[in-house]
């Protein structure tokens, strides 16, 4: 929750000048609900999609202060963040209404980025995995494909921390996550997103069995976010 219309066109600007939306990657940004359709002006024809943070299990009605699904399509989005660690936090979210989100969201024909991760970094690793296994089960919704979905493993408490689990730590389960999901969703993507900076984005996101990631606080500067995205090879 960070910016004005300004701000936001100046990152958006700053990010096309920048041409990363026509490099060998994927690259989405996800702003604010007020700031969506001055954005997607803004990057129009740059190759950059359009996200947003959240939407509501609802397609319409007596729902005061949600956005739907077809309203953020409407506006041009083509990914949606679900699941995030704030949102479930602060927010009360549990698996069952992330999983009723995403089904809304793909009913929209929106993809979705599906955060996942635990909170605790002295979590073991047997309980930490099975932490993990359930919220991602429990959160997929039936309409989950590779084409529509985006796996984002957020340990919560490297988010904003400056901590960062060791490289082998990440490889592990990102890999044990590829092996929770069912084999018709085994090729579908994860990213890591526990304080991706340009300073690591480098050594993260060419772990193996990385294949991107959701950068936080890196992306409020267009430098910062564009090194992230120059890294991925």
């Amino acid at each position: 929750m960070n910016g004005t219309r300004a701000d936001a066109l100046k990152l958006a600007q700053g990010l096309v000048v920048a041409e990363i939306g026509k490099r060998n990657v994927e690259v989405a940004i996800c702003p604010p609900f007020p700031l969506l359709e001055g954005v997607a002006a803004a990057i129009k024809g740059s190759g950059i999609h359009l996200g947003a943070q959240d939407c509501s299990s609802f397609e319409a009605g007596a729902y005061t202060g949600d956005v739907s699904a077809p309203m953020l399509k409407d506006l041009g989005c083509a990914y949606v963040i679900l699941g995030h660690s704030e949102r479930r936090a602060q927010h009360g979210e549990n698996d069952a209404l992330v999983k009723a989100k995403m089904t809304a969201a793909h009913k929209a024909g929106l993809k979705v980025i599906l955060c996942v991760g635990e909170k605790d970094a002295r979590m073991p690793e047997g309980p930490r995995r099975v932490f993990i296994k359930s919220q991602l089960l429990q959160s997929l919704a039936p309409s989950t494909s590779v084409e529509n979905t985006v796996i984002a493993y957020e340990p919560v408490w490297a988010i904003g921390s400056g901590l960062t689990p060791s490289p082998e730590q990440i490889s592990s389960i990102h890999a044990a996550i590829h092996g929770f999901l069912p084999a018709a969703l085994d090729a579908m993507r994860v990213i890591y997103g526990g304080s991706v900076k340009a300073d690591n984005a480098l050594d993260i996101v060419n772990l193996a069995g990385v294949d991107g990631a959701l950068p936080g606080g890196a992306s409020l500067e267009a430098e910062s976010f564009v090194r992230i995205v120059k890294a991925v090879k």
